[in-house]
């Protein structure tokens, strides 16, 4: 893939950069390259191309009040759910998109499956979840097949920071996403850094992102609208 630098040009405070490694799993075909190319370079994929073990690109961004931030995103085949290769995927991970198709079911309920390999095999340095964010994609369909209760109940039941429904052919909610995704990342980090008890979702802002045509909304998960 093609590597966009996003970056506005300024020195980081006190020379410090943070680099997160952000995978992206789900079943094959929901839209997890496509997803990739639409936030890094801006771009749709019109052939759709399978992905082989992994692939990867990278963005860097700038949130507000925080230096540059390298995001690298893993974008990892459908194909490798429960291999022994996943556990190397996995390593290092600082964030984790699961990723289904909000046409096909099987696909959503797969999902918890996924959620299950991810924290088997990975975790924070202070032993707690992977920030993981749940994307249902393809929200420009019209025949949904999954319920705004049921992600909410998949949600609280296994441990998603949130959730939302995207278009990436249409770019809908694509970059509100990673946003929100990196939020919760630098909660952590800022946590993990100064020692402290916290609980890392406090930082995170709590306004609420409205998705287009009547779709739902993310915000932090303590007000379950994720």
């Amino acid at each position: 893939m093609n590597v966009v630098n996003g970056a506005i040009a300024s020195s980081p405070p006190e020379g410090r950069e943070l680099a997160f490694k952000i995978i992206l799993i789900g079943e094959p075909s929901v839209g997890k390259t496509a997803f990739v190319h639409r936030y890094v370079n801006d771009s749709f994929p019109r052939h759709y191309k399978v992905t082989v073990g992994v692939d990867y690109a990278l963005r860097v961004v700038r949130r507000p009040g925080h230096q540059r931030i390298k995001l690298q995103l893993w974008d990892i085949a459908g194909q490798e759910r429960f291999t022994p290769l996943t556990r190397v995927y996995y390593k290092g991970t600082h964030g984790c998109i699961i990723m289904f198709d909000l046409t096909k079911r099987s696909t959503y309920l797969r999902c918890i499956q996924w959620k299950n390999d991810l924290d088997a095999k990975c975790s924070l340095p202070d032993g707690s979840p992977i920030p993981c964010l749940l994307i249902g994609n393809k929200c420009d369909l019209s025949d949904k097949q999954v319920t705004d209760l049921e992600l909410e109940t998949m949600c609280q039941e296994n441990s998603f920071i949130g959730w939302t429904e995207t278009s990436v052919k249409e770019s809908v909610m694509v970059e509100e996403s990673m946003e929100f995704l990196t939020d919760a990342m630098l909660a952590k980090d800022r946590i993990f850094n100064a020692s402290s008890e916290a609980n890392p979702l406090e930082d995170l802002d709590s306004s609420i992102v409205n998705l287009p045509r009547g779709s739902r909304q993310i915000t932090r998960k303590s007000s379950c609208s994720c």
